[in-house]
């Protein structure tokens, strides 16, 4: 037990363990900046995130002026997006320009905006983006108006006439054909410009063009169902009863070709906006024309030769175009083993009505009876210059019974030869009678008398030598001699000289012989006994 103790004792003299809590950890601030940036920095992640805009992907031709980095898209001139990578089309017809675009510009990618690229341009109509020459070129847009919404666009090869949100309508014109039209050519209302061509396109199956223009506001509300448009393109030179008349819109308008338009009626209804299609005309007469209510077509037949008739000739009544030819062609005729040529003409009735002051023509005469009167058809010289031919239609009261005959559907008129046919005719009928005269029996005696003539003039030159030689110096002394006798007649008839004198004496004597005579001649007439008796003794 004794031994116990100690042991014991020398236990208790050391320290006896107590059990402490554990302490909790506690952040360093050091441990607090990185936290920070990680919060800011996921805040600009989610932030970027959330105002990144949507990515478009456009195609050009080719890809002049647009790098990936550095090319921007701008709407009005503000900067919209930028291009992020260029890349060849699966099909490498085109390029691939992919471009993120601002939060802001989701609303602008309508089904119908557009996009293009920026560069320096020289265009008839002047010249753009000067600007891109330092800046470089850039992607423009313009908003469309449709509701869709896509991503993919076809960029334009060159930039819109006229903006989406400019006021005013579009158009569209039918023409036969462009002419000197393009895009940009300017629209004039009474030579005001008021609109542009905007774009045009061939039909479907390539029968007209189908030209668009737009027309700015508020100049648009003069277009009505009744306007007429015409090319007025280049110089309108015509020549009338006024003299020569040059007529232009402006100089663009002969540079760039243009279109104008004229409304000659009143219509302050304006044209439903469904309804914005027109005829382009060639010419200002033409559009003005009053509309045709109803057209007939004949056909005509003649024996001569068609050079100058063209189609869009027209067909004349005694100076008023009442139609056109339509068609020019030829038909083998058999029976004469021959061809007729076959023109096709358009007459519109109407417009002679239109004259009449009301009263309705074409309702009272048919073809028939107007045949029957001597109506006939003929190619006359419209312009003896340019040999051009037109269809008349006129009366001729000395022509053959003709009638009314329809071939294959078609009405026939008859037709007469043309003035310049009959002329040919009689010219050639002239050349034959001077090919029967005997040229060369009449130049040969032509000649055989010429050489006698030459004969003659050579003996009346030797006559003519012979005289001046021998008869001129005999003449000369004769004439002398001539002179002198006239000298001396004239000395002899002087007043005063004897022969005078003597003449005065004798017709003195004369005279009073005379007077003695007459005495006689009373005293007989009285006593004319006297010749038996003689003369009684007077008292």
């Amino acid at each position: 037990m004794s031994s116990d103790k100690p042991q014991n004792a020398s236990e208790s003299e050391l320290p006896q363990a107590v059990p402490v809590r554990r302490r909790r950890w506690a952040p360093s601030l050091v441990w607090l900046i990185p936290v920070v940036a990680a919060v800011i920095g996921g805040w600009l992640a989610v932030h970027a995130v959330l105002s990144r805009g949507p990515t478009i992907t456009i195609s050009f031709q080719n890809a002049e002026g647009i790098e990936a980095g550095k090319t921007r898209i701008k709407y009005k001139d503000v900067e919209i997006g930028e291009v992020t990578s260029v890349k060849l089309s699966p099909n490498r017809q085109s390029i691939l320009a992919t471009a993120q675009l601002s939060k802001e510009a989701a609303d602008y990618l309508a089904e119908d905006s557009r996009f293009w690229v920026v560069r320096p341009r020289i265009s008839g109509g002047g010249v753009t983006g000067i600007g891109t020459m330092l800046s470089g070129a850039y992607i423009g847009m313009d908003v469309g108006k449709s509701a869709a919404r896509k991503s993919e666009f076809t960029g334009l090869e060159t930039p819109p006439i006229i903006n989406a949100d400019l006021p005013g309508h579009t158009f569209f014109l039918r023409a036969d054909n462009l002419g000197s039209l393009n895009t940009g050519s300017p629209v004039y209302f009474r030579r005001v410009p008021v609109g542009q061509v905007v774009g045009y396109e061939l039909d479907a199956k390539g029968g007209f063009v189908r030209v668009s223009v737009f027309i700015s506001a508020p100049y648009d509300r003069f277009v009505t169902s009744n306007s007429r448009f015409w090319h007025a393109s280049g110089v309108d030179v015509s020549l009338s009863a006024d003299g020569l008349n040059v007529s232009t819109q402006s100089l663009a308008a002969i540079a760039l070709g243009g279109i104008a338009f004229e409304t000659p009626l009143a219509d302050n209804a304006g044209i439903p906006l469904s309804d914005r299609n027109f005829i382009l005309h060639d010419a200002r007469e033409k559009a003005l024309q009053n509309p045709d209510r109803e057209m007939q077509p004949f056909r005509l037949r003649f024996h001569q030769s068609l050079r100058g008739l063209s189609v869009g000739a027209p067909v004349d009544f005694r100076g008023i175009t009442i139609g056109e030819v339509t068609a020019i062609g030829v038909e083998y005729m058999p029976e004469r083993k021959d061809f007729d040529m076959t023109v096709d003409i358009r007459t519109y009735p109407s417009r002679l009505d239109t004259l009449s002051r009301g009263s309705r023509i074409s309702g009272k005469l048919s073809p028939q009876q107007l045949i029957g009167n001597g109506m006939r058809a003929q190619l006359r010289s419209g312009n003896l210059l340019t040999g051009q031919l037109y269809v008349a239609l006129d009366f001729f009261r000395d022509a053959p019974p003709a009638k009314l005959i329809v071939r294959k559907g078609m009405p026939e008129l008859p037709t007469i030869p043309g003035d310049l046919e009959e002329l040919q005719r009689v010219l050639q009928r002239i050349v034959k009678k001077l090919d029967a005269i005997p040229f060369d029996n009449i130049g040969q005696q032509a000649n055989d008398s010429l050489k006698s003539l030459q004969q003659t003039l050579d003996s009346v030159k030797a006559l003519s030598d012979g005289l001046n030689k021998e008869t001129v110096p005999q003449a000369s002394k004769t004439l002398e001699q001539l002179q002198q006798t006239l000298e001396a007649t004239r000395q002899t008839m002087k007043a005063d000289s004897p022969l005078q004198q003597d003449v005065r004496s004798a017709a003195q004597e004369v005279k009073e012989t005379a007077r003695s005579f007459r005495a006689l001649a009373d005293y007989l007439d009285r006593h004319p006994e006297a010749l038996v008796r003689g003369k009684e003794a007077q008292p």
